[in-house]
């Protein structure tokens, strides 16, 4: 059948949606476990199949943009000669040595939320802490803080609304900034400052240089990704602990467990809402048949709440098992930068921590979902003591 004859099970654009997208995705997830939009095409909800999907990267191919991503964007075996260079920028040995710097950016941030009363979190300390993380990871000024701020908002909104030609300017304005950033370091040649990006333009791919357009395309991943995640990781956390100031006792208490809780309750509402898949031929998936050609969404907080794998998946359980925790995905395409964002997420919540006696959700309650594709909160207003 022709998607665009396939009558729809959902409309994920719904305002019903919009105001609880996570218990929204949990009631789809039980009576369609495989459904239809015309916004998404397929959605896979069912953490079986969402495995079946990540797996099988032969039959659910990554290349579903017309433009260059790298390398969420490839199929093997391009795709596996970008990954051999990509992953030594995220290892132990490099997030350890960026961990100091991430220990003072979160510090400040957090310290000046003390006798504050009432803040509103992601302005005030999730988006500033992300921004300001990632520009420092990768070797970016100051300078660029807030116009990446900006260009974030206008993506998401651009992106609700499909508007194309809006994403085809912002990424020329992405383009533009990056290569800024590029020209900088040519024309300083060997007085180039030694930090990520410049290392980034060093590299070669089965012997070939990085193309510009590569070098943009890695960095745009890890700029949206990397910035829009972990404040909205930030922001999650934050909103779950006000609810449960016992955890937030015992986390204080105990700074150990900070790792642990971190994983359950991304587990429980997921900082990514989905990433997109495309058949290269006709497959059956949850009872569906799909043809050659058609667009997947997978949805990453509902496969992990999934009754089958996750037992009481409602519930936050500090010792749970987490190995099949999809938080940052699995198979080919596994998150090469979760070393990174794990360090920085344990950083930025004890820094929440140590800085205050408790936090709470404001009166009013506080807490406006974000807009899909965003997952989080847009506002997050909180009473901090």
């Amino acid at each position: 059948m022709n998607p665009s004859a396939q009558p729809p099970d959902w409309d994920p654009r719904s305002a019903d949606v919009q105001r609880g997208p996570i218990r929204a995705y949990d009631e789809v997830a039980q009576r369609c476990p495989v459904a239809f939009s015309d916004m998404l095409q397929w959605s896979v909800f069912r953490h079986a199949d969402v495995m079946r999907v990540l797996l099988d990267p032969a039959t659910f191919s990554n290349a579903v943009s017309r433009h260059v991503a790298v390398p969420n964007g490839m199929d093997p075996p391009l795709h596996t000669a970008y990954r051999q260079v990509i992953e030594p920028y995220f290892s132990a040995q490099r997030v350890d040595a960026f961990e100091p710097a991430c220990h003072a950016i979160a510090d400040v941030l957090a310290q000046a939320l003390q006798g504050a009363g009432e803040v509103e979190l992601m302005e005030s300390f999730a988006l500033p802490f992300a921004v300001r993380a990632q520009c420092a990871f990768m070797g970016w000024p100051q300078a660029l803080h807030a116009p990446l701020v900006s260009w974030l908002h206008k993506s998401q909104a651009a992106t609700l609304a499909q508007d194309r030609p809006a994403l085809a300017a912002l990424a020329q304005e992405f383009d533009g900034i990056v290569e800024g950033l590029l020209q900088t370091r040519r024309q300083a040649g060997a007085a180039a400052p030694h930090d990520l990006t410049t290392a980034l333009m060093q590299e070669t791919v089965n012997g070939a240089p990085l193309s510009a357009a590569d070098i943009t395309s890695i960095l745009r991943n890890w700029t949206v990704g990397e910035i829009g995640t972990i404040a909205a990781a930030v922001g999650i956390l934050a909103q779950w602990l006000a609810g449960h100031g016992d955890v937030q006792a015992q986390l204080r208490a105990h700074s150990a467990l900070v790792p642990a809780a971190i994983e359950e309750i991304l587990r429980l509402h997921g900082p990514l809402a989905t990433n997109r898949r495309v058949t290269t031929c006709p497959v059956e998936l949850g009872g569906r048949s799909i043809a050659a050609g058609d667009r997947l969404t997978i949805h990453w907080t509902s496969a992990n709440r999934d009754g089958r794998v996750f037992d009481q998946p409602d519930t936050f359980q500090l010792d749970r098992d987490q190995s099949a925790n999809l938080l940052y995905g699995a198979g080919i395409h596994v998150c090469p930068g979760a070393p990174l964002a794990r360090m920085e997420l344990r950083v930025a919540l004890q820094a929440l921590l140590a800085a205050t006696t408790q936090w709470q959700a404001a009166p009013g309650g506080g807490a406006v979902p974000a807009v899909y594709p965003a997952s989080g909160f847009s506002s997050l207003r909180l009473r901090v003591q």
